[in-house]
């Protein structure tokens, strides 16, 4: 089980985190600068917070009221960095073996060996990075670290350094790895889809601050914040004002709509995903629009339609439209749209 509870100045803003996770991978998931990268940093003992608490497994790691600050050898933390940090003068079982230099030479080879076909590097073993591909790198660099017997992972966004071509192969290799550590995993990305695919559950940052720790589903479901939902995808947001328990005035769409859910007093901003959004005619919460412009996408029409509340700011509703119904609709100029209750997002700001 791994605690994280810290706090640190980072320029204009705090780092400002708490979380535990229990032998499960977690994602990190923000925006860039959000104080992902520097947590994992703090963690690994790369980088000492300003205060605060880390206990892995019930040893502290670091702890600012204690003193202490366990150097990063001696933290038992696996970290892979985004360019992967191998050694460019060493051979591919030269970086494994490095990770095992306390060990008699013999049980050092016998390690290596099995390292490198449990990633499948046979033939790379007398080859530097330089001559490997990102993928092949990326599996050196993980063999180097699950040598070291990590009791955590931490990966700081381990797929941005690869070509587009080679991600989906290696994020599957990256899957059967993870399903084998029997630890805790820290993902940091800043891809909602990668998240999905990988992680059971996700904690969103937002200028140095997070969200509580949730399912990765829930997430997608029903994000609770404003910075939760532009994470996870949310294109089409509003301030909002409660009127009663299931109405909202949506103030940049300028409508007024009824949730499904209770609508809270913290309730400040509501949003809708593009895909739930309807042109059937629900009876409830309909929205007349004027269609501002149509982009052609790759598998779907995007349609951005200005609301009553104008088209500035958050006042424009985006639309994603099987481009054979949009035709079949004749291109229009005015469309009215409806939000089923159920799928109106009641977001709280920042």
């Amino acid at each position: 089980m791994l605690t994280v509870d810290i706090k640190k100045k980072l320029g204009d803003f705090q780092l400002d985190v708490h979380f535990s996770t229990d032998r499960e991978i977690l994602a990190l998931l923000g925006a860039s600068g959000c104080g992902k990268s520097m947590t994992l940093k703090c963690v690994a003992g790369i980088v000492k917070p300003d205060e605060g608490h880390i206990e892995l497994n019930g040893r502290v790691l670091f702890d600012s009221r204690q003193k202490i600050d366990l150097s990063p050898q001696e933290r038992k933390v696996g970290y892979l960095f985004q360019q992967y940090a191998l050694f460019p003068n060493m051979t591919v079982e030269q970086n494994i073996a490095s990770a095992l230099r306390n060990l008699p030479r013999e049980q050092r080879a016998a390690e290596v060996a099995e390292k490198i076909a449990a990633f499948h590097l046979e033939g790379l073993e007398k080859h530097r990075p330089a001559q490997l591909s990102g993928g092949q790198q990326q599996r050196v660099a993980l063999a180097r670290i699950l040598a070291s017997k990590p009791e955590v992972l931490l990966l700081d966004e381990p797929f941005s350094a690869l070509d587009s071509y080679l991600k989906w192969q290696v994020e599957l290799e990256m899957m059967d790895v993870l399903k084998e550590f029997d630890g805790d995993t820290l993902f940091v990305s800043h891809s909602r889809d990668e998240v999905m695919r990988l992680c059971d559950s996700v904690c969103v940052l937002t200028r140095g601050k997070n969200d509580a720790v949730e399912p990765v589903r829930q997430l997608m479901d029903a994000p609770g914040t404003m910075g939760a939902a532009l994470i996870s995808g949310c294109k089409n947001y509003s301030r909002a004002e409660k009127k009663d328990d299931h109405t909202v005035l949506c103030t940049d769409w300028g409508v007024t709509l009824t949730a499904a859910e209770t609508i809270g007093p913290d309730v400040t901003f509501v949003g809708a995903r593009a895909h739930y959004i309807t042109f059937e005619d629900i009876g409830i919460n309909r929205i007349d629009c004027r269609v501002d412009r149509v982009v052609n996408d790759t598998f779907s029409t995007i349609v951005m339609a200005e609301t009553p509340g104008g088209k500035t700011g958050y006042s424009l509703i985006r639309l994603e439209v099987e481009p054979e119904l949009w035709t079949a609709m004749g291109d229009p100029q005015e469309i009215s749209i409806w939000i089923p209750p159920e799928c109106l997002l009641l977001l709280r700001g920042e």
